[in-house]
């Protein structure tokens, strides 16, 4: 599969070959030579889609660090951070590696001929089975995950008894910057109460079917043109669903070419081929989460299909060059320390199975969404998306704007993070119905940001506020906040952020 670096290589080379082929015909003069290349690039196509690859890698890749900077802070420059984040994933190896020595069952070994037969007729059935998986647990679960993050100190600070910064009382204690309203204002301003929303009912501007005719139209537009940074722009203000899979590739930059969709199925062979303990944890998370949502339980197989791959794909290493983690290792056994002898492990699909149903585009689509965005909710960094700066702002956000809400919700022991944190850590995946939710991440496509999540955790807060200034306990907090399914995402966005007194 390619990545937006080997495309922009690919039609660096095709370019470089413009003016060889310009040069042999007798109409072209070395005078025009410029003009002409930026001719053959318009004419062939080629000028938009290395625009297109260029952009994907700048949305992609942090800016470069200063040049006497260390190759460790391209991935985190805070020194505490990356010794967390590795404090946390020996943890997660030290699980994975004691779960194989109980259960005596390897990391990796080869499959049978008749198991690998057999998994390759049933590849598109893998649901009907019913394994015995109650000896395998999961390797952690959203609350452990939450407790390391509250343990994050910076040894910078003083560890007195006063709060450590800005009399924050939440359970995130690290100095990072984070928005005030006024600041998402200004970067969430295509969110204004003013402008036309898809996933808004009513509104005094617009009426809506009129507003959605219109917005149908552009997006068909956009799509002709063929324009990543347009239809990136375009998505702030929500996809219609019969376009939605064609503008989200768009913007990923996927398009699905012959070559993807061998190396789809080079991953596939390696699944049949390869047992892995992971099929075991991916086997069971499918089994406890989507088979049993009313949602999602239709695509099982597609889930089956994109995490075994997932798991195989060596391409997704690269992302590691600018994540604060490091892919877990582990050696075959016997060959322990011997590099070639490295197996890794890498790594929420299930929503995008509503839009692909060719697996190759839907395995690609999830593939770049994770190196894009969602591995920032599973690693412990400094970065404006990361998890860490994610809870803060929740935090600082209800703690300003509703701060008899927080601390009562704190007297009681009821801290809101406890609550929030499953929901932002699935990118509200599994909480919110499927059409809202696909709502929600056009935003996070769109500005290219996770801090979306935060907000509309903050949001939903304020929507329930007056139930849970009633409450008592955690356990009655919660179940407040227990079902979010018939929550509309756009107007609880646009209400905390816009009309929220600043």
């Amino acid at each position: 599969m390619k990545t937006a670096h080997e495309t922009i290589e690919e039609e660096g080379d095709a370019i470089a070959a413009a003016p060889d082929v310009s040069l042999h015909k007798p109409e072209i003069k070395l005078e025009s030579l410029k003009e002409d290349i930026k001719d053959f690039l318009k004419t062939s196509g080629w000028e938009k889609k290395l625009q297109n690859a260029v952009y994907s890698e700048l949305n992609v890749f942090p800016s470069p660090c200063h040049p006497a900077a260390p190759p460790e802070h391209m991935k985190e420059p805070l020194a505490y951070m990356r010794k967390a984040q590795g404090s946390w994933e020996k943890r997660i190896l030290k699980s994975l590696n004691s779960m194989c020595t109980e259960l005596s069952i390897p990391l990796a070994q080869k499959r049978p001929v008749n198991e690998q037969k057999e998994l390759l007729n049933k590849w598109n059935e893998m649901g009907t089975d019913e394994p015995d998986l109650s000896l395998f647990r999961p390797v952690y679960a959203p609350k452990d995950f939450l407790e390391v993050l509250m343990n994050l100190r910076n040894p910078n600070y003083e560890n007195g008894e006063q709060p450590s910064f800005r009399s924050h009382l939440g359970l995130i204690q690290v100095p990072l910057k984070v928005k005030d309203i006024p600041e998402l204002k200004e970067d969430f301003s295509e969110l204004g109460l003013n402008i036309g929303q898809l996933g808004i009912d009513d509104s005094a501007q617009v009426p809506p079917e009129f507003f959605e005719n219109e917005h149908v139209r552009v997006g068909q537009k956009v799509l002709a043109e063929q324009d990543s940074a347009a239809a990136q722009q375009y998505v702030r203000q929500g996809c219609p669903t019969a376009l939605r899979a064609d503008l989200w590739a768009l913007i990923l930059n996927i398009s699905n070419q012959p070559e993807d969709i061998l190396y789809y199925e080079q991953l596939k062979s390696n699944v049949i081929q390869h047992d892995l303990l992971v099929d075991s944890l991916i086997y069971k998370d499918v089994k406890l989460t989507a088979s049993n949502d009313d949602y999602y339980f239709v695509f099982e197989d597609y889930l089956y299909q994109v995490l075994l791959c997932f798991s195989r794909d060596t391409s997704v290493l690269e992302h590691f060059t600018y994540s604060s983690a490091t892919p877990p290792k582990s050696y075959i056994r016997g060959k322990l320390g011997m590099e070639e002898y490295a197996v890794f492990y890498p790594p929420n699909v299930a929503p995008l199975c509503f839009l692909y149903h060719e697996p190759s585009k839907l395995y690609q689509i999830f593939r770049e969404m994770y190196v894009r965005f969602f591995f920032r909710l599973h690693s412990i960094s400094s970065h404006p998306s990361g998890i860490v700066s994610l809870c803060l702002l929740f935090e600082t956000l209800l703690q300003t704007h509703l701060p008899q809400l927080f601390y009562h919700l704190r007297e009681i022991g009821a801290q809101p993070l406890r609550i929030s944190f499953k929901w932002m850590v699935r990118a509200f995946s599994g909480y919110l119905a499927t059409d809202q939710l696909l709502l929600l991440w056009d935003r996070i496509l769109g500005y290219n940001s996770l801090e979306i999540l935060a907000v509309l955790a903050a949001a939903v807060f304020a929507f329930r506020a007056v139930n849970l200034m009633e409450v008592t306990s955690l356990a009655a907090a919660e179940a407040v906040l227990a079902d979010l399914s018939t929550l509309k995402v756009m107007p609880l966005l646009q209400i905390f952020l816009f009309a929220t007194v600043t």
